[in-house]
C-alpha cells in the first residue's frame, strides 16, 4: 500500500481557521496511509511538491509568482487539489466596498475560478447536477446556518457536481448586484494538465475573534482597517456540522488520495 503524502494549508483573514483545521486534520487521520504536513500559505514550495495531493482552506491569501507557479506545475503533473471555500479569494478593502481584484491569473486558472461576491449569508438548498461517485446518494440538501454562496468568475473547463441557483443583491462588495438568476456550481471538478482541481465552495466560519487580521498576516486596501473588528457581534457557523456536508470533505479527501476517478 505505502505511505501517501498529502499537505494542508489553512490560513488568511476574515474566517475561523482553527476549527477547519481540526476537522480536516481529524478527517485525514481517518486514513492511517496518509502522512499530512501543515501550513498557514503556500510558502513550502518543496513540501508542496513533494507531496502527493494537497487540501487547502484558505483566504484572502496572495502567494508570490514562485509559490503560483509551483502550485500550477503541482497540478499539471498530476497532483490532485482539494480546494475549500475562500481559496480562491482575494480582496482589497475600500471605501465602496470589497473589491475582489483581478490579480494572480495563474492562480485562479489553476484553481478554475475567482470569488467575485456573495449575498448576505444564510442557507441555501444544493442539489447534484451530474452524475458522478463523488455525489452518488446525496440528493436535495441545505448548507448550514450562516454560510456563504460563491458568485464567481471561473476559467477553463469546469465540471459541475453540485449546484444551487441565485439573482440578486451581494450588498458590501463593489460588485452587488447580480440580477440574473442563474445556477452557480457549488461543487466542481476543473481539469489542469494531467491532474485536476475539486473545488467545494461551502465552508464559511467566523467566531468573535475572526474579523481581526492573525500575526504575521496582512489586509488590503485603502479602508482594509475599518473592516477589522476587535469582537465580531455573531457566530456564523456554516455547514461544517451538515452531514452531506462531512461527507463531501471525506469524499473529497479519498479522491485527493486517489480514490476515486480524476475526473
Amino acid at each position: 500500500m505505502g505511505r501517501i503524502d498529502g499537505y494542508l494549508v489553512c490560513g488568511g483573514n476574515w474566517h475561523d481557521f482553527d476549527y477547519p483545521r481540526l476537522r480536516l486534520l481529524e478527517l485525514l487521520a481517518e486514513h492511517e496511509d496518509v502522512r499530512v504536513l501543515v501550513g498557514r500559505d503556500f510558502r513550502d514550495i518543496e513540501g508542496i511538491a513533494g507531496c502527493r495531493f494537497l487540501v487547502t482552506y484558505t483566504c484572502d491569501l496572495r502567494p508570490r509568482e514562485a509559490e503560483v507557479e509551483n502550485l500550477a506545475r503541482f497540478v499539471e503533473r498530476g497532483g490532485r487539489w482539494f480546494a475549500l471555500h475562500g481559496t480562491n479569494a482575494v480582496f482589497e478593502m475600500e471605501p465602496d466596498g470589497v473589491h475582489s481584484p483581478r490579480i494572480l491569473r495563474r492562480y485562479m486558472e489553476t484553481l478554475g475560478s475567482q470569488f467575485i461576491a456573495h449575498p448576505p449569508v444564510g442557507r441555501y438548498p444544493v442539489w447534484p447536477v451530474a452524475e458522478h461517485p463523488l455525489v452518488e446518494g446525496l440528493g436535495r440538501w441545505e448548507t448550514g446556518d450562516g454560510e456563504e454562496l460563491y458568485l464567481c468568475e471561473y476559467h477553463g473547463e469546469i465540471r459541475p457536481l453540485l449546484a444551487t441557483r441565485f439573482g440578486g443583491e451581494a450588498p458590501g462588495f463593489a460588485e452587488s448586484s447580480w440580477p440574473e438568476e442563474r445556477e452557480w456550481p457549488v461543487l466542481y471538478l476543473h481539469p489542469f494538465g494531467e491532474g485536476a482541481v475539486l473545488y467545494l465552495t461551502p465552508g464559511h466560519r467566523r467566531r468573535r475573534y475572526d474579523m481581526l487580521v492573525a500575526p504575521g498576516g496582512q489586509a488590503f486596501g485603502s479602508a482594509a482597517g475599518r473592516f477589522q473588528f476587535p469582537e465580531y457581534p455573531r457566530f456564523e457557523p456554516g455547514s461544517w456540522e451538515v452531514p452531506e456536508y462531512v461527507e463531501l470533505l471525506r469524499r473529497g479527501i479519498r479522491w485527493a488520495k486517489g480514490e476515486y476517478p480524476l475526473l
